[in-house]
């Protein structure tokens, strides 16, 4: 007999949290499927909140800069990122997450998920054409810059450990890398 997992909508997700079945639940919506997250270590959150306060000094009022907040994707996924850069005004956000149309560039910070963030989320990013994928790896002190999204993959991954990253939706923007593996 072949068994079927139920595959979890968008809609049926924000029910679940309106009537509090995900209360005191630290999970995201991946690609329909309801996944439990990733502990955090003092590490993580100390790296990403960096990055935050870096970024939001260096775009200024170009750009809203969320941190550990979920973004809406059309493959029924609901993923909390460690950063997300998004068109502001930060008010259009008050009624809904941000969407691919509304997002400049996706970070995440990966301590003890590295081939997760760099293989199943790149895909689904890439599926909902996410322009820029960014995941900073804390162990190996480098920045994987993923863009061209095509299909369900990214046409141009590179690494950097040092430099300057132009995000492609910031034009005039030049981000240290250093900056953000700096912890």
């Amino acid at each position: 007999m072949t068994r079927t997992l139920t595959r979890w909508t968008l809609d049926d997700y924000h029910r679940m949290i309106a009537n509090g079945l995900l209360a005191g639940r630290q999970v995201e919506l991946i690609d329909g499927k309801i996944v439990d997250m990733a502990p955090e270590l003092p590490i993580h959150r100390a790296t990403y909140r960096r990055g935050v306060r870096y970024l939001e000094a260096l775009l200024k009022e170009k750009s809203v800069v969320f941190s550990a907040a979920p973004v809406s994707l059309p493959s029924d996924g609901e993923p909390e990122l460690d950063i997300c850069v998004v068109i502001p005004p930060e008010s259009r956000y008050d009624d809904r997450h941000p969407g691919p149309e509304d997002i400049s560039l996706l970070i995440e910070v990966s301590n003890s998920t590295l081939a997760y963030d760099l293989g199943e989320k790149a895909r689904i990013y890439a599926k909902d054409g996410i322009q820029e994928y960014w995941v900073i790896d804390i162990k190996g002190r480098q920045l994987w810059i993923h863009r061209e999204p095509i299909e369900a993959a990214y046409r141009s991954i590179v690494k950097r450990s040092v430099g300057k990253i132009s995000p492609i939706n910031l034009p005039g923007i030049a981000v240290e890398v250093e900056r953000l593996l700096n912890f």
